[in-house]
């Protein structure tokens, strides 16, 4: 045979094999590429706005975190303080307390420390006019002598 027909002839299936590729495989092919790299180009777009979202959301967690804990701060200084408060009231209602019981003991031992000397006058009395009236068993108005002896305990 000759080998230059053998060659126009591979050379026209080849052409017509370009042709039918060109026009029936190509087209899917290169669409499904497109398609394919569209995809793509939509992930990484999301995957860009994804991480965009995900700064802002940690910025916004930061923000609120610091919010968090300067309100906390601001909590605990309010319970300090309030606590301090409430201190500094039960110790001056304890001093108040405690004034107010020493100044009712001072009272009821200057009440006792009455009580004992008007008991005490009125035993010396008593002992007085019964030494009196054993000294002077014949002459005794024991009215005269008794305020006689009030008076002296009085003066005592």
């Amino acid at each position: 045979m000759y080998i230059n027909l053998t060659l126009i002839i591979q050379m026209a299936v080849f052409a017509v094999l370009i042709w039918f590729t060109m026009k029936f495989v190509w087209p899917p092919l290169l669409e499904k590429m497109q398609e394919r790299e569209r995809r793509i180009a939509q992930g990484l777009a999301a995957a860009g706005k994804g991480e965009e979202e995900l700064k802002q959301a940690r910025a916004g967690a930061d923000t609120i975190l610091r919010e968090a804990r300067e309100r906390a701060g601001v909590i605990v200084d309010q319970a300090q303080r309030s606590a301090s408060e409430i201190l500094e009231q039960a110790r001056s209602a304890a001093t108040q307390e405690g004034q107010r019981l020493v100044a009712a003991a001072q009272q009821q031992i200057e009440l006792d420390a009455a009580r004992a000397k008007e008991q005490l006058r009125q035993q010396v009395g008593a002992i007085a006019v019964a030494a009196a009236a054993k000294l002077l068993e014949r002459e005794i108005d024991a009215r005269a002598h008794e305020a006689l002896l009030n008076e002296f305990a009085a003066q005592l």
